[in-house]
């Protein structure tokens, strides 16, 4: 044993969490988001940070050590995980170019007002679809600022003039050869550069890869039924990925793009509003996901919002709103495996929540 190893770790990295305590939460009405059944008049105790025991309330002694919380017919859920983020777009800007222009620097250090508040809306767990980084993830891990459990894929990859290249039809400066573009993504060509791309993110600490496979709202060149990659950059992708114990989800919008997706072995699909019942059905029988992410649209189309978009992304905006609820309601009927997404960007996070209720609409509609 070293000197070193005598010092305790609190003396080393001062910021570390105490251990956590243990909670008694009594009289709650408990939602079983495994059943959607609420357990009226229950109590739930944690214990290093867990649910530990889920009962019915009795009168009576409690067990020691657990610190005692009458919620007094409150309602009590587990956390809420938003399976589509992007930390990285930071509030401080009414346009989208602002957003995604910032200096890494300037984003970085917005990062944790920005995880802080997704925690305080109740998302203990998020999933960071491009641009989170290790060095934020740990900070959040070892308790330097409050924030979400962080699952991150780093720099989302895309193909030049895809839906991760930001630049402008009149912007000429060079962003390939694999290297990041701003915070959000990096650009890759050719197998060899997405392999490298992929081996990269991985080794940066990536804990799955996010690709773009068809065009999207925000990107200023593409359109949202253009292909992205081609079969072979795509399952070389995937195999890099699969080689590392990992997966890759894919941007996709249409029927066409989702299947390219699909069929060459992408486990998850992002946002995917143009959905038909075959497809749907076809990604329910290979275990593929959905992550719809409908308030994104909702907010962007707002009047509040109203300058948030250039002209040319509100046209795409407009067609990706209208098909949202449909898509849900062809998923849903397919069987396909469907997540919590929201994909807010910049100021609009603070409706990080409102997507229960657009998905609500649909229920409504049944």
């Amino acid at each position: 044993m070293t000197q070193l190893d005598t010092v305790p770790g609190a003396d080393i990295k001062p910021w570390l969490r105490h251990p956590p305590k243990k909670h008694l939460f009594i009289h709650a009405n408990i939602i079983d988001v495994s059943t959607g059944d609420i357990l009226k008049d229950a109590s739930l105790s944690t214990k290093n940070g867990k649910i530990e025991t889920v009962y019915p309330s009795t009168p009576g002694q409690y067990p020691d050590g657990y610190n005692v919380v009458d919620c007094k017919g409150r309602y009590l859920c587990p956390g809420l995980f938003d399976a589509h983020v992007h930390l990285c777009a930071t509030p401080g800007f009414t346009d989208l170019s602002r957003v995604f222009g910032n200096p890494n620097d300037i984003s970085l250090l917005r990062q944790p007002y920005v995880a802080s508040q997704m925690l305080y809306r109740g998302f203990t767990s998020v999933r960071d679809c491009g641009g989170a980084q290790l060095p934020l993830k740990e900070a959040i891990e070892e308790g330097v600022f409050p924030g979400p459990r962080l699952f991150i894929s780093g720099h989302a990859l895309s193909q030049t003039g895809g839906h991760g290249d930001l630049r402008s039809s009149y912007e000429k400066h060079e962003c390939c050869g694999g290297h990041a573009i701003g915070s959000l993504g990096r650009i890759c060509n050719g197998v060899p550069e997405c392999m490298a791309a992929v081996r990269d993110e991985v080794r940066c600490g990536a804990d799955f890869i996010k690709i773009m496979g068809s065009g999207g709202v925000a990107s200023p060149t593409d359109k949202l039924e253009q292909l992205q990659f081609t079969t072979s950059e795509i399952q070389a992708m995937v195999e890099c990925a699969n080689n590392a114990g990992t997966f890759v989800t894919a941007h996709a919008y249409t029927t066409k793009a989702i299947r390219h997706c699909i069929d060459n072995g992408v486990k998850g699909i992002e946002h995917g509003n143009f959905v038909d019942a075959p497809t749907a059905r076809l990604m329910a029988e290979k275990g593929v996901y959905l992550t719809p992410t409908l308030i994104t649209y909702a907010q962007m189309a707002t009047d509040k919002w109203k300058n948030f978009l250039p002209p040319e992304s509100k046209v795409k905006n407009a067609q990706v709103l209208k098909s949202g609820l449909e898509a849900l309601r062809i998923a849903s009927e397919a069987g396909v495996t469907m997540c919590y997404g929201s994909d807010l960007l910049g100021p609009l996070g603070s409706a990080q929540t409102q997507e229960f209720s657009l998905r609500s609409l649909r229920s409504q509609a049944s």
